[in-house]
């Protein structure tokens, strides 16, 4: 019989919330919350959160409820983030918050509606999704009284802007980055040279791990692709085939279901184990010692990281450049220029405040704010907007 899961004790070098570096603007403790805890709750109640249900990474929001949103994705991604959390004893608190916040900064339509985006920015310091989640975080959610942005610990701004590691060192100063970054910067170090703490790094591996595997739900579930032409490729294959065998009159569903099931917990297994050896080699005291390392301590295996680029070469050739998806995104991306286009040379058309505040903008401040509205909308208020303006035959 195996025996039942006991969480370990805290390791010394997780995030702790009780030694946390504070927030920007000072605020009383919370009596019923830690300080990552009440980070997490901020994010779930924010609008942009709230918004996440109707973006989407590959299939625009209209084709239907079976496909993940930026929405259910990020729920996924902290789930796996809060079981890999627990189990290395890092705080699982402060990985949810991540987890949740790490799409927050997404405009429409993935990557299609980001391109488009920074080609219309591009004469005004361009976008980038990860500077817009710091902006929506410190800037465009505005909810408190004594503050614009949600307030949030300096562990948990560092950890989403630093998930995939530093953003400057001997190839990229400062200067190099969005204005966002550097706006922060001169109110509050995130020392952007260093990697994030562990929880952060945990965080951006269960986001590979929750996209790799809707993916191959997804595409199989639109019939991009068939459960036949992933026998070939490493990881999933293997996983379909051993399902296939064990439960060889398996309906479709259920064998999907059962082998995405199964990769979930290699991929997790295999972060674990990894996590553990380097911690092991590089034996650090603190988070702090965990930023200073140089080098990730959260990694996949080198036996998995290879396996696992091939899986990555055909989800892209058979989704994202699928037909289908390519006409999706042709249209996301004429939506995105359009709008920003007519919202530029034609502010007043723009709603209150955002009206008031582009008016009377000089242009990259215009041009920016055009980018903020357009990048908080959803897919489907984004398709509506444009047949408002666009369709000729609609009156508004």
């Amino acid at each position: 019989m195996a025996k039942r899961f006991s969480a370990p004790p805290r390791a010394v070098y997780a995030s702790d919330p009780a030694r946390s570096r504070g927030r920007l603007h000072a605020e009383s403790p919370s009596a019923t919350r830690t300080d990552f805890q009440r980070d997490r709750d901020r994010i779930i109640h924010a609008d942009a959160f709230r918004r996440l249900k109707q973006k989407t990474q590959v299939f625009v929001a209209h084709e239907g409820d079976h496909y993940r949103t930026r929405l259910t994705h990020s729920l996924e991604v902290a789930q796996i983030a809060r079981s890999a959390s627990r189990v290395l004893g890092l705080d699982e608190d402060l990985a949810e918050a991540l987890a949740l916040a790490h799409d927050i900064g997404h405009p429409p339509f993935g990557h299609a509606g980001e391109t488009a985006l920074d080609l219309a920015m591009a004469p005004y310091d361009g976008f980038d999704h990860n500077a817009q989640a710091l902006r929506v975080l410190t800037r465009l959610e505005h909810k408190y009284p004594a503050f614009d942005g949600l307030n949030l610990t300096w562990e948990t701004l560092e950890g989403v802007i630093k998930h995939n590691g530093p953003l400057i060192g001997a190839d990229r100063s400062i200067d190099d980055l969005p204005a966002a970054f550097r706006a922060y910067e001169a109110l509050q170090s995130l020392e952007l040279g260093t990697y994030a703490g562990p929880e952060a790094q945990i965080a951006a591996l269960a986001d590979d791990i929750a996209y790799n595997n809707h993916d191959i739900d997804d595409g199989l579930t639109a019939g991009l692709f068939e459960i036949e032409d992933l026998m070939e490729v490493p990881l999933a294959g293997e996983v379909f085939r051993e399902v296939m065998s064990e439960y060889p009159d398996l309906e479709r569903g259920r064998l999907i279901a059962e082998a995405v099931r199964r990769l979930i917990g290699l991929w997790i297994g295999d972060l674990i184990a990894e996590f553990r050896r380097r911690a092991a080699e590089a034996r650090p005291r603190s988070v702090e010692d965990v930023r200073a390392l140089g080098r990730p301590l959260a990694a996949f295996s080198a036996e998995i990281a290879e396996k696992q680029a091939p899986l990555k070469a055909f989800l892209f050739e058979r989704m994202y450049r699928h037909h289908r998806v390519n006409r999706m995104m042709s249209q996301a991306r004429r939506i995105v220029t359009d709008l920003f286009q007519l919202f530029l040379d034609e502010p007043d058309t723009l709603p209150p405040p955002w009206r008031d505040r582009a008016r009377t903008a000089d242009m990259p401040k215009r041009a920016r704010v055009v980018c903020d509205y357009i990048a908080g909308m959803t897919d489907t208020f984004a398709i509506d907007e444009h047949h408002r303006l666009f369709n000729l035959d609609h009156w508004v």
